[in-house]
């Protein structure tokens, strides 16, 4: 009885190191992020400080603003001072919340990204769960049949998605399928159908019908590069784990291929893709510029695109910072995955 009561605290205080180091790690990755991202920050607030115009390039395009209206709006938003009290002024506003104002919007800039940041992550998110699904199954079903037809369309249509510019894709989806439409007659029925081409929905406030016609185009157009991506690594890195001791072990008791497969393989497989889908899911919030801009998507990246263009300085500041974090948060994030696919990982 007295063996038998030490085992779980045993086994407890042994996983415990483990924890214990990963979050040390964590700790350690995140008080590391904090110089980077001031380091950052500053080349990113030189850089846009000194573009043509500066910060006040929206006022001096307008021509019934004077200089004595431009002198006065350097002083009060303290553009007249040495720029590096500027950036220290900015980062203490910025980490309290404080983005700065849209010259662009004429609202605040948190507010102007917040108010995109769902259009962005509906596209996105559906864009990415089509991608990843079609992609692992397109991965497995060429690596589980190499060199056979599957494989051969697999890997035809990754190198199709590879290689197809995005912006010139989505031009093609447009005139095929919004412009000329789908025309299609048969058992006396007849289709004339164009997908919609721009914007969420056809009218303020549209139905979940119309938003899913909204969504059709542009997802495709999101969805081919990622699936393409994702397919390849899938295929190569399951071809791998396929050919591991383990696997042939597990084939040898006798368990079932598609256990085999999915419990045993593809958990160890994923480790690349999770470095793919780590480095490409801060696209979720910053957004799809191209795609975005192209069908008129009220998203972050059309909004970047548009504060690019109008040079709103504290917007694009908001932007690329923000956009900055989430690369360093969602990087650390896979690595600390890589610990629970692989139990062989420390972070000692």
């Amino acid at each position: 009885m007295l063996a038998a009561g030490k085992g779980p605290q045993r086994c407890k205080a042994e996983a415990a190191p483990g924890h214990n180091a990963m979050f040390t790690y964590a700790i350690r990755r995140l008080l590391q992020a904090i110089p980077l991202l001031l380091f950052i920050s500053i080349i990113l607030f030189t850089i846009l400080h000194y573009m043509p115009g500066g910060p006040l390039a929206p006022y001096m395009n307008n021509p019934h603003i004077t200089a004595a209206d431009i002198a006065r709006l350097k002083h009060n938003f303290g553009l007249d001072r040495p720029v590096p009290i500027q950036y220290l002024s900015w980062l203490g506003k910025y980490v309290t919340g404080d983005w700065g104002w849209s010259t662009m919007n004429s609202e605040p800039a948190r507010q102007a990204i917040f108010e995109r940041l769902p259009a962005t992550l509906q596209l996105m998110g559906i864009s990415y769960l089509v991608a990843i699904t079609l992609g692992l199954v397109f991965g497995i079903l060429a690596a589980v049949k190499p060199y056979s037809p599957i494989d051969y369309f697999v890997t035809t249509f990754a190198f199709f998605g590879f290689s197809m510019p995005v912006f010139w894709f989505a031009l093609m989806l447009q005139m095929l399928f919004a412009v000329h439409g789908i025309h299609w007659q048969a058992f006396g029925y007849e289709v004339d159908y164009h997908f919609p081409s721009a914007e969420m929905t056809s009218t303020e406030g549209g139905g979940f019908w119309d938003r899913v016609q909204h969504l059709v185009l542009p997802v495709t157009t999101l969805s081919l590069l990622n699936l393409a991506t994702w397919s390849r690594f899938t295929r190569a890195s399951m071809q791998e784990v396929l050919h591991t001791e383990y696997m042939r072990t597990a084939a040898a008791k006798g368990l079932p291929f598609l256990q085999i497969l999915l419990k045993h393989g593809l958990k160890n497989a994923l480790m690349p893709v999770v470095t793919i889908t780590a480095l490409s899911l801060p696209g979720l919030f910053s957004g799809a510029i191209v795609t975005e801009t192209i069908f008129a998507w009220p998203g972050m990246g059309r909004l970047f695109i548009t504060a690019l263009q109008q040079q709103d300085f504290s917007l694009l500041m908001a932007y690329l910072v923000l956009s900055a974090f989430l690369v360093i948060l969602f990087n650390l994030l896979a690595d600390l995955a890589y610990g629970w696919l692989d139990p062989r990982v420390r972070y000692d």
